[in-house]
């Protein structure tokens, strides 16, 4: 049963504290928003403990991730190993000039490394050259006969070895990969479908020039079965192989370690 509001007072003012009780329940019952917050306090904690514990004090971004960050690294820090090295080796030469005079045994020294250093690639090479091209085959992976895979429409270790080995037999007195000087000890060494030589990375295609007679490092090329065998994805497969007689070329001296890690004179 309803009352009716007393004198003087009006209906609005009669039904206040009923819509002020009905505020305040409104206002204790939790929203979905006040729910949310302690939940998204828990996230965020874990976030960063994470974060702390993967960096260790350290930038996340400034780190390198990846094989291929690793070897742009490598690349970066071995040509500043070169500047140095090239540096280095100026001022031995300088110093060496210098004291050669005064020094008999020093000046005979000098005199028998720069008879021997043709043989060992330390000092520049000019002469008539070839030049040898190999490439990866333009075509795709869904392009493939069925006989054929992906790796049968890539330059391996192999291919580029075949080609500097029978560049060395057919006479070559110097050689260069990708405009790197490279003597007989030089490691060709290949990672998929790229090229590391001397701590850089290079991909195809892969250039090897050579200084010597062009007809005997022609017919060398021509009589090496695993070149034959190459010729033969060649054609099949669209692998790139070109020799070209390029003339009169220098060679830089190689810059390369001459020391050998793992190698024992036999006895």
């Amino acid at each position: 049963m309803s009352e009716e509001p007393g004198p003087g007072v009006s209906t609005e003012e009669a039904s206040q504290p009923t819509r002020d009780r009905r505020w305040l329940v409104l206002a204790r019952r939790p929203s979905a928003w006040s729910a949310l917050v302690p939940l998204v306090g828990i996230l965020a904690g874990i976030l960063f403990t994470t974060t702390s514990q993967a960096s260790r004090g350290t930038d996340l971004r400034s780190q390198v991730s990846g094989l291929p960050g690793l070897i742009r690294e490598r690349q970066f820090a071995n040509a500043q190993r070169q500047q140095e090295l090239t540096a280095i080796q100026g001022e031995v030469d300088g110093l060496t000039e210098a004291a050669a005079p005064g020094s008999q045994q020093l000046a005979d020294l000098t005199a028998l490394a720069q008879v021997r250093s043709a043989a060992v690639g330390t000092q520049p090479v000019r002469g008539p050259s070839i030049t040898v091209a190999l490439d990866d085959s333009p075509l795709r992976g869904d392009q493939l006969p069925e006989w054929a895979s992906v790796d049968d429409i890539v330059v391996h270790q192999q291919d580029v070895q075949a080609v500097v080995n029978a560049l060395w037999r057919g006479g070559a007195e110097a050689m260069t990969i990708m405009d790197q000087r490279v003597i007989a000890t030089s490691a060709v060494r290949c990672v998929g479908n790229t090229l590391i030589l001397q701590g850089r990375v290079y991909s195809p295609p892969f250039i090897i020039r050579a200084i010597g007679d062009p007809a005997a490092l022609e017919a060398a090329l021509a009589a090496d079965p695993t070149i034959a065998r190459y010729q033969e994805y060649v054609a099949a497969l669209g692998l790139g192989y070109a020799v070209e007689r390029t003339g009169e070329r220098t060679f830089p001296a190689f810059a390369g370690r001459l020391g050998l890690s793992y190698a024992n004179v036999l006895e």
